[in-house]
């Protein structure tokens, strides 16, 4: 279903949507209560919910949407405005899944390639992701084809492995390095609420997101989970008691000046299709800590960004925790550590932040 209070929008949304050939698009609506009415006669499995609109708007639509059918995945069309930014962070909060960055005219959308890619992919993959759910509340098992199964999304053949902890003695980490995608936002609100009091590593984030967006969500995360995080900046040093999220558009890694650790933010090409993405942020911690001293976490997210840095961490003698599949939005990144064998632990997202916590602060 497509919510926007434009007809011509709606229509624009539509033709990028129905042109791949595994999505239809069942109805389009001009506002929040038409929506919740519509969604209580038709089946849906993605809503793209516009923010702003007459009658009810986004933001009060999302848990009456969800009331109505829970296993409904909803995406926020959002502009890049700090307004727009904030507004969809509280729609994360109140349940969304997800959100897209919605150009500012028709023009834009229609010729919006990347926009219409962006948009395609995230509907497949939590479409698929509320089939799961769906067929999971009813005790079904719902099949779905190839086509609409991305590659991110691929179950297991046969039991998931974890690797055991680095041997030796217990090691102190000395940083703390998270990377997460679709529905990471609410992922992390949960998590870093566990991490404000007996955690004092600093603590490094790469979370998808576009510029404008990662300055709201390192508000949101000091004012929700009461730990000092902000948007990198380059060249400053890494120290305790610090939450720092990578920018929207740039890579963030850690490097080494005079001995001391320091943000180093680039632009460089985007690696597994994400800028900011979460593999060279874990190549650079691995290079600037040693790999014993790093405890990382995968969350939820589509793709498998992260596999291969987290490998290289695993093989260093670094920790790796990756969230389970039945709490994840889109078990497509923790999914592929997860399959890979390389995570001491694959939890419920409610159990990984006193997991951290337990880690971070047990004897050196």
């Amino acid at each position: 279903m497509v919510v926007d209070d434009s007809a011509v929008i709606r229509g624009l949304l539509t033709r990028a949507l129905e042109g791949d050939k595994d999505i239809r698009v069942v109805t389009s609506v001009g506002d929040g209560q038409m929506a919740v009415n519509s969604l209580q006669r038709n089946s849906i499995d993605v809503i793209v919910l516009d923010i702003e609109m007459p009658v009810m708007d986004g933001l009060t639509a999302i848990p009456k949407l969800l009331a109505v059918a829970p296993q409904v995945k909803i995406i926020m069309a959002s502009t890049l405005t700090l307004r727009g930014a904030d507004v969809s962070m509280r729609c994360l909060s109140a349940g969304a899944a997800d959100y897209i960055p919605k150009p500012t005219s028709t023009r834009e959308i229609g010729g919006a390639e990347d926009f219409k890619r962006e948009l395609v992919s995230k509907v497949k993959a939590l479409g698929a992701a509320a089939r799961r759910a769906g067929s999971r509340s009813r005790g079904e098992i719902r099949p779905l084809s190839p086509a609409v199964t991305p590659m991110s999304l691929k179950r297991e053949v046969g039991p998931i492995s974890t690797r055991p902890a680095p041997m030796g003695l217990p090691v102190k980490p000395d940083v703390i390095a998270i990377g997460s995608s679709t529905g990471g936002p609410q992922a992390l609100f949960e998590v870093l609420s566990h991490l404000k009091t007996g955690v004092t590593q600093p603590i490094l984030i790469t979370q998808h997101m576009p510029a404008t967006f990662t300055t709201i969500l390192a508000e949101h995360i000091t004012r929700q989970c009461g730990i000092n995080a902000q948007e990198a900046k380059d060249g400053e040093p890494v120290v305790p008691n610090r939450c720092y999220i990578a920018p929207g558009d740039f890579h963030m890694l850690v490097t080494q000046r005079a001995g001391v650790n320091v943000i180093a933010l680039t632009k460089d090409p985007p690696e597994n299709f994400c800028r900011p993405a979460v593999d060279p942020m874990m190549r650079s911690i691995l290079k600037a800590y040693g790999g014993r001293k790093i405890l990382a976490c995968i969350l939820t997210g589509m793709g498998q960004d992260g596999l291969k840095g987290c490998t290289e961490v695993v093989n260093g003698g670094g920790t790796l925790i990756g969230q389970d599949e039945a709490s994840s939005v889109v078990w497509g990144m923790p999914g592929a550590v997860a399959q890979a064998g390389i995570c001491s632990a694959i939890l419920p997202l409610k159990e990984i932040g006193p997991h951290i916590r337990k880690l971070a602060s047990r004897a050196a």
